[in-house]
């Protein structure tokens, strides 16, 4: 979570991208450079502000779930245990 790692290895698992085309999706949906991605200041202030989940989150930043929530919605992405807790609430 210190960069965008967890993010482009999630894009890998759930749409069988390459490495070079889940950095670009990526990249673009946080509407930042390719080579931004590792710069851990950058993906800090990306990651607070759009509340998808940080190492060590400040008071009122979102994390568990709600990070899930969020990731699930900037990426575009179905994320299991969203779905399963989305399915929940519904009942």
């Amino acid at each position: 979570m210190r960069a965008a790692g967890d993010l482009v290895a999630r894009m890998q698992m759930a749409r069988g991208m390459k490495i070079a085309e889940a950095k670009t999706y990526v990249a673009d949906k946080l509407k930042i450079s390719v080579s931004e991605l590792t710069d851990p200041v950058i993906m800090a202030e990306v990651r607070e502000d759009l509340q998808i989940g940080q190492i060590m989150p400040l008071p009122g930043c979102a994390k568990g779930i709600e990070a899930k929530f969020r990731q699930a919605a900037v990426l575009d992405l179905d994320i299991n245990c969203v779905q399963r807790f989305k399915d929940r609430t519904m009942i």
